[in-house]
């Protein structure tokens, strides 16, 4: 299976009535008489979860992942078991324990979800402890699954602005696919297919687990402070430097041991500075040397963060849609889930972030005006224009009354200017460029063209105030509207010459997911961290770390 009914086939431990008990599990720790007492006991306990399970699901009828609280999945599991234990046979508690282990290249702790106990026999002294030792076991590896299918952490609590539809979970798949697991003891299987089922998850996983591993060995070798490192220089540090890039993957052939700074050695330290957004000079100065030292255990857990990211959002990157990555400073159209065009973007400032949400493109707006927002106004306008009137004019700026009437601005206190607005009328230097691309959204954010051109070959491209600066945002336009005959590069152009700003629907809106990742991982494992432009990562690793 493949995509959604994957999904659907595979989604966790939210479930109904529809699973059929399985063969009795094998009792080898405990005897009749108290897996009989345990086995009244979960029935008991299972039976008002299953009509509170029965009346939440009952309230939104019709609906394809009706709502369903954790402890009343557990309810039903064990309801259409009739109570009977599921945990006695320690060769399912082991495949389970194995399976909470490989969380750990997910970036969760699997001692968060009692592996230490799933990892010993079941108590069988009564059928009380039994029976509790039971739901706690099934309790970790509901949770666990639920955790590889939408995450640990749920996104609001990081960012107000989170508004991606969840992951869907179907509860009659969930029954079927655990309860299933539980009697084949396949728990491997069941976890790979709660994971998201995209290759880029499956490499950053393969990456946190050779990260891990290096770790365990003693990490990379720290190189010394000193002075710049330059192509064709000798220097006691640079055997270091050719081990650091050797374990970062590069392939070097020269004298691990030859102090020579040799052009082998230059072009790894040019492609290491690419891939962590720096100047590709070849000179190891004060940020590239900073960056090599960062310890193993940060970049573990950025790589957890990110994993993390995927299983928030990676359900989301299926059919058409446009997707900007503010962190790698990256846009890309998708059709049936693959990039057909891919561009650079420069998008807020760090104290001007970028909101993360996702909406879709519905307007194209030819030959913008741009109204100078409250915020830039107050905070970058107002202080220029007291001190200079002539910033208008330079600007091309015209100011308007609430009515939408031009008024002189000699005539304005400035200090104290009242309910004004700034207008930039259309052309070719409008802060907008030719064109804007828009979306709903509570924040006045879209995409757009920009007269700023040359702050695209700049590596870490966090300029704008919030908005999002598109490079050939022309292309864009044309392949959003998707129609040869009406909308061809002929035919924009032609709008764009009337220099008459114009508002045209879309034939179909586009979705847009406005996402952050950190680090990327390409298709032959190279990993780049990327900087943390807006310092997002210390929050959500720290929620990771939390106990579940």
């Amino acid at each position: 299976m493949h995509g959604r009914a994957r999904a659907l086939a595979v989604t966790i431990v939210f479930f109904f009535v529809c699973a059929l008990p399985g063969p009795p599990a094998r009792a080898a720790a405990a005897d009749a008489a108290v897996l009989a007492d345990a086995q009244q006991r979960l029935a008991a306990r299972a039976a008002p979860l299953r009509a509170r399970a029965e009346a939440q699901l009952a309230a939104v009828p019709g609906s394809a992942t009706p709502p369903l609280g954790f402890d009343e999945a557990i309810g039903l599991f064990y309801d259409a078991r009739g109570g009977r234990p599921a945990w006695t046979d320690p060769q399912r508690r082991a495949a389970l324990a194995a399976a909470l282990r490989g969380l750990a290249d997910d970036g969760l702790d699997p001692a968060g979800y009692q592996l230490a106990e799933v990892d010993r026999p079941a108590p069988a002294a009564s059928g009380q402890t039994l029976a509790d030792d039971d739901w706690r076991v099934t309790h970790s590896a509901m949770l666990a699954l639920l955790h590889l299918y939408r995450g640990k952490v749920e996104p609001g609590t990081l960012d107000t602005h989170w508004n991606f539809v969840p992951r869907a979970i179907d509860p009659q798949a969930g029954l079927r696919a655990f309860a299933a697991a539980v009697d084949s003891g396949d728990f491997a299987g069941l976890f790979a297919a709660a994971r998201p089922a995209h290759p880029i998850y499956a490499r950053m996983r393969a990456a946190l687990g050779r990260l891990r591993a290096l770790d365990a060995a003693g990490g990379w070798p720290a190189i010394a402070a000193g002075p710049s490192l330059k192509p064709g220089a000798e220097d006691a540090r640079v055997p270091v430097l050719r081990r650091r890039l050797a374990l970062d993957g590069a392939t070097l052939t020269a004298d691990a041991q030859s102090p020579l700074y040799d052009s082998e050695l230059q072009a790894a330290v040019e492609a290491y500075q690419a891939a962590q957004y720096l100047d590709a000079d070849g000179v190891v100065g004060r940020a590239t040397l900073q960056a090599l030292n960062v310890p193993v255990a940060a970049r573990i857990a950025q790589l957890r963060a990110n994993l993390e990211r995927g299983r928030w959002l990676l359900h989301r990157v299926d059919g058409d849609f446009v997707l900007v990555d503010v962190a790698g400073y990256r846009i890309a159209l998708y059709r049936h889930g693959q990039a057909v065009w891919r561009s650079r973007v420069q998008v807020g400032k760090p104290y001007r972030s970028t909101p993360i949400f996702e909406s879709a493109i519905n307007i194209v707006t030819f030959n913008p005006t741009w109204t100078v927002p409250p915020t830039i106004l107050r905070e970058d306008v107002l202080p220029k224009l007291r001190k200079d009137l002539g910033y208008l004019q330079r600007n091309r700026l015209r100011v308007l009354d609430a009515s939408g009437r031009e008024l002189d601005p000699a005539s304005i206190d400035w200090s104290r200017p009242g309910n004004v607005t700034l207008r930039q009328d259309a052309g070719a230097d409008n802060s907008l460029g030719r064109v804007a691309i828009r979306f709903p959204n509570p924040y006045s954010v879209y995409l757009h063209d920009t007269p700023h051109q040359a702050l695209f070959d700049v590596r870490r491209r966090a300029f704008s105030s919030g908005c999002i600066r598109v490079e050939r945002a022309l292309e864009l336009v044309e392949l959003l509207f998707d129609d040869p005959q009406r909308w061809n590069r002929a035919a924009i152009d032609a709008q764009l010459a009337t220099e008459q700003t114009q508002n045209v629907s879309l034939p179909r809106p586009v979705p847009i997911l406005i996402a952050y990742w950190t680090v990327e991982v390409d298709a032959d494992g190279r990993v780049a961290f990327r900087p943390d432009v807006y310092d997002r990562d210390p929050a959500l690793i720290a929620a990771l770390d939390r106990a579940p």
